[in-house]
C-alpha cells in the first residue's frame, strides 16, 4: 500500500515543475498516438518541444462543452462513445488493446471511461489523508454510486489508504442514520449540505451521530457557518475539489491546529488559470478558469477547461505542503452550473424546453435559501396550468437528475439576453 503523505508534497517548487514538464512531452505523444481527438487537435505539435508553461499555453484548450459535442457527434455516427478522447474502451465500437473497467455518465450526458487502476487515476487518497483519514477508519460515503463516478472516486481513495467504506450513496436519509448509529463511522465523504441534513435529522430522531470526527466534502459550496457547526460537534471538515473527467485537482490541508488556507494542487497534474473563453494564462492572483492537464494514460486530457473559476493564492501552505494553492471554487466561467454536486448544462435546459412547444423563453434560476441549493425553471407560457407544471417538473428531473420547481411567466417577460442559466446563489 502506498504511504501518504507522498514525500513529493514537500519538495522544492523548481523540482516539482521540472518533474512535471519532463513527463509532459511523453504524455502528449501518447495522447496523439492513442486518441483520434488529440491526433487531430495537436497534429502540428512536436511533443518534445512542450517543455514549459509558455509552450503548453500555446496548445488549444478543450472545454467540457466541446467534449460533450464530440461525444454526441461520434455516437450519432455509430462511433466511439468517448468522442475520440479515450485510449481505452470496450467491444462494440472498436478493438482497443486496453479495456475499460468501468464507464460512467455525467450530466450531458458525458461518458467517462476508467481503467482497473482507478485509485491511481482518481488520486483522492492524498486529499483524504490530508483530511485526517487513516487506515482502519470506517468511511460513510454518501456520493452517488449510480451511473455517475462520484461515489467511486472517493471510495477508491479511501480503500487505497486502507479504510473500510460503507457505500451509502444518496438519499434514504433515515436508513443512512440507522447505519451510522449501528456502525459508528469516524469519517464522512459527500456534499456538505447532506451531512448537515443527516446530523440534524439524527438529532430530531433522538439518535444523534457522535462517532464522526472528520469529513471530506465536495460537490458544492462549503459555507463557513456549516464548517463551524461541524467543528462544534467535534468534526473537522475539509474540502476536496475534483471532477469526473480529471479526478483530484486540489484539496484543503489543515495545519496542526485544524486551520485551512486555500486548496493545495495535486502533485500529478498541471494546473493553469486562464482568462475565461481563451487559453491565455492570467497573472497569479487574478481570477480565471481552471485548466488542467493530466498524466492519465487511459484518458489523457491535455489542457482540459473545467469551467470553474479560481485564482492562485500567494504564500506557502500552513500544513507544510509546497505546491501552489488556489482560492477554491469561485464560480463558473460559463453558464454551466454545479447544483448539489451535479453539473447542469444549458443544453439540458434547452432539451427540457423543446419537449413543450407551448413555452416561450426559459431560464433556469439557481438560488440557495438557507445555504441549500434550489433550482426553478422560469418559463414563458400563455396558458399555464398545474398539469403542465407537473409535466415540466418531471421532465426537468428526467433530464438533469435533480428536482426543481417551475415558475410561469408571461410571454415576452423574460429578458432577451441569451442567458439560459442564472446562478443567483448568494454565499454568506
Amino acid at each position: 500500500m502506498q504511504t501518504f503523505p507522498d514525500p513529493r508534497e514537500t519538495r522544492a517548487a523548481s523540482e516539482r515543475e521540472a518533474e512535471l514538464f519532463s513527463r509532459l512531452g511523453q504524455q502528449i505523444a501518447h495522447a496523439k498516438a492513442t486518441t483520434a481527438a488529440f491526433a487531430k487537435s495537436l497534429a502540428g505539435v512536436d511533443p518534445a518541444s512542450v517543455t514549459s508553461r509558455a509552450a503548453l499555453a500555446r496548445l488549444p484548450v478543450i472545454r467540457k462543452s466541446e467534449l460533450l459535442e464530440a461525444q454526441q457527434v461520434s455516437r450519432a455516427a455509430g462511433g466511439d462513445p468517448f468522442g475520440g478522447f479515450a485510449a481505452i474502451g470496450f467491444a462494440g465500437w472498436g478493438s482497443p488493446a486496453r479495456r475499460a473497467a468501468h464507464v460512467y455518465a455525467s450530466p450531458g450526458p458525458i461518458y467517462e471511461p476508467e481503467s482497473a487502476e482507478a485509485h491511481a487515476y482518481r488520486r483522492t487518497a492524498r486529499a483524504l489523508y490530508a483530511a485526517g483519514f487513516r487506515a482502519g477508519d470506517l468511511v460513510h460515503n454518501t456520493f452517488s454510486y449510480h451511473m455517475t463516478p462520484g461515489g467511486w472516486i472517493m471510495d477508491a481513495g479511501a480503500v487505497a489508504l486502507g479504510c473500510a467504506v460503507f457505500p451509502a450513496g444518496v438519499g434514504n436519509t433515515e436508513q443512512q442514520i440507522a447505519a451510522m448509529h449501528d456502525l459508528k463511522p469516524v469519517a464522512y465523504t459527500g456534499t456538505p449540505s447532506f451531512l448537515r441534513i443527516l446530523l440534524e435529522k439524527a438529532d430530531e430522531l433522538g439518535t444523534p451521530i457522535t462517532s464522526l470526527k472528520k469529513a471530506s466534502v465536495s460537490g458544492e459550496y462549503f459555507p463557513p457557518q456549516l464548517r463551524e457547526m461541524l467543528k462544534s460537534r467535534g468534526i473537522v471538515g475539509t474540502q476536496t475539489y475534483g471532477t469526473a473527467d480529471l479526478g483530484l485537482i486540489a484539496y484543503e490541508a489543515p495545519d496542526a491546529n485544524g486551520n485551512v488556507q486555500g486548496m493545495v494542487i495535486d502533485e500529478d497534474i498541471i494546473v493553469e488559470i486562464v482568462r475565461p473563453g481563451t487559453g491565455e494564462p492570467v497573472a497569479d492572483g487574478e481570477v480565471g478558469e481552471i485548466v488542467v492537464t493530466t498524466f492519465n494514460a487511459d484518458y489523457p486530457l491535455i489542457r482540459f477547461g473545467t469551467g470553474d473559476l479560481s485564482a492562485v493564492l500567494a504564500g506557502p501552505c500552513p500544513s507544510g505542503r509546497t505546491n501552489t494553492r488556489i482560492k477554491g471554487w469561485m464560480g463558473r466561467a460559463d453558464q454551466t452550473a454545479k447544483i448539489k454536486g451535479m453539473f447542469v448544462h444549458p443544453s439540458q435546459v434547452d432539451q427540457v424546453a423543446k419537449r413543450f412547444p407551448e413555452l416561450g423563453r426559459v431560464r433556469l434560476v439557481i438560488t440557495n435559501p438557507d445555504q441549500k441549493d434550489a433550482m426553478a425553471l422560469h418559463a414563458e407560457c400563455a396558458a399555464p396550468s398545474d398539469a403542465l407544471k407537473a409535466k415540466i417538473v418531471e421532465a426537468l428531473r428526467d433530464v438533469t437528475k435533480l428536482g426543481g420547481d417551475v415558475v410561469f411567466a408571461g410571454i415576452g417577460s423574460l429578458a432577451n439576453d441569451g442567458k439560459v442559466i442564472d446562478d443567483a446563489r448568494k454565499y454568506e
